[in-house]
C-alpha cells in the first residue's frame, strides 16, 4: 500500500530513548475500515466478494478495504443443512450475500446467502395469524403432511389434521389435494407457516354457533351445523 520515496502521515506511538527507537503507526491516521464499511453497507444491503477461506462453520468472504465477512453454515441455505451445501463452494468463488450485522468494536461482519431469497416474504404478503388459506399437499408423512403455499413449504402435524381424533390420519390425504387451513403462526425467520385444519374446523364451528344458535334457542349443535 506504500512505495519507496512516498511521503506518508503517521502517528507517533512510542519513543524508546534507551533503544533510540521511535514506533510509528500508519493505520492510526486512517479511518477504521469497519466503521467505513458500516456506513457504506447498512444491514440489509447486498454485497459481493471472493471466498477467502472455508471452515467447518462457514465461509469467509473478502470485502472492501481488505476486511472479511463471515457466512455461517446456518445462513447458507433455507433448504436442508448448511453442512450439506458448503461443499459446493471453492476458494476464489465470487459470492453474493446480504449484510446481517456489523460489529465495529469486535471487527466482525455477518453475512447471509440465504437472505438473498426473499420469495417467502412475497408469498405470505397479506397472510397473518387467523387467515384461512388453501394449500396443496406435497408429501404424506407418518407425523403429518407436508404442504406448500405460493412456494412456501409448511408441515401440518398429525394432531392438527382434524378436530376429531379419528380423522387425524395422514393417509386420508393424497399428494396434490387442495386443503383449506387456518394460519396459526407466521415465522419469517424460519420461513415457516404454522397451519392447522383442526383450528379452521373449530373456528368454523364457533362461527356457526354464533350465527345460527344462541344459548336460549334450544337448537342442538347438529341442527346448528346442519343449518350452516
Amino acid at each position: 500500500i506504500v512505495s519507496t520515496s512516498q511521503e506518508v502521515e503517521v502517528m507517533v506511538l512510542e519513543i524508546d530513548t534507551v533503544k533510540r527507537r521511535v514506533s510509528l503507526g500508519l493505520k492510526q491516521t486512517q479511518r477504521n475500515p469497519w466503521e467505513v464499511f458500516a456506513e457504506n453497507n447498512p444491514v440489509g444491503k447486498q454485497v459481493e466478494g471472493e471466498v477467502k477461506n472455508i471452515t467447518e462453520f462457514g465461509l469467509f468472504i473478502g470485502l472492501d478495504n481488505d476486511i472479511d465477512g463471515m457466512v455461517h453454515l446456518s445462513d447458507l441455505t433455507w433448504e436442508g443443512r448448511g453442512e450439506d451445501v458448503i461443499g459446493d463452494y471453492r476458494k476464489g468463488d465470487m459470492v453474493q450475500a446480504v449484510v446481517t450485522e456489523v460489529d465495529v468494536e469486535k471487527e466482525r461482519i455477518s453475512l447471509s446467502v440465504k437472505a438473498l431469497d426473499n420469495s417467502f416474504d412475497g408469498a405470505v404478503e397479506g397472510v397473518k395469524r387467523g387467515s384461512i388459506i388453501t394449500v396443496e399437499v406435497t408429501s404424506i408423512e407418518e407425523g403429518g403432511v407436508e404442504v406448500v403455499y405460493e412456494g412456501a413449504k409448511s408441515f401440518i402435524r398429525r394432531s392438527d389434521l382434524a378436530r376429531d381424533r379419528g380423522d387425524q390420519r395422514p393417509e386420508r390425504f393424497n399428494v396434490g389435494d387442495k386443503v383449506d387451513v387456518r394460519v396459526t403462526n407466521v415465522d419469517a425467520k424460519t420461513r415457516r407457516l404454522g397451519l392447522s385444519i383442526k383450528a379452521r374446523e373449530i373456528a368454523e364451528e364457533k362461527e356457526a354457533v354464533q350465527q345460527y344458535g344462541s344459548s336460549d334457542s334450544g337448537a342442538s349443535l347438529g341442527d346448528i351445523l346442519g343449518a350452516a
